[in-house]
């Protein structure tokens, strides 16, 4: 059964927020690839980073969403260096992604340069309307289109 993309994004949109999902999906046939960009490193000392990328993969794979098998999900760690956050964002993009996880404003402005075709979700904005990333906080289903 074809999922389209607005429940798709519903279902990254909710693993975002909820870390871990408490939402549905339907599987999809063809592989799904999804980018994940976040502005912390991911090392051993970054249990807290970890926690949140494990935590949204098991959400995920708790709705029928298994890394390698039907999904792809491409992550990139920033490690707080603003250069390699932006050559991160860019590189995300060159992937072709369904849509892009961020965490944080400091990922989300140069992912928002890199692309406005691919939907971008992001968590821990405290301002994202004061930040110029959204014009409201009002869902805008206008602007979804269907796989």
């Amino acid at each position: 059964m074809a999922m389209r993309r607005r429940e798709f994004i519903k279902v990254i949109a909710g693993s975002a927020a909820a870390w871990p999902v408490a939402a549905f999906a339907q599987q999809s046939e063809r592989m799904r690839r999804i980018g994940v960009l976040v502005g912390a490193g991911l090392d051993a000392d970054d249990l807290d980073t970890q926690a949140r990328i494990g935590a949204f993969q098991q959400g995920l794979q708790q709705l029928g969403w298994t890394n390698g098998q039907n999904v792809q999900i491409d992550i990139r760690a920033g490690a707080g260096d603003a250069d390699r956050i932006r050559r991160y964002a860019e590189e995300l993009v060159g992937l072709r992604p369904d849509v892009i996880l961020a965490t944080g404003a400091a990922v989300v402005a140069p992912l928002l340069k890199a692309t406005r075709t691919v939907p971008v979700v992001f968590t821990n904005v405290v301002d994202p309307v004061g930040a110029g990333f959204v014009d409201s906080l009002a869902w805008q289903r206008h602007r979804l289109c269907q796989f």
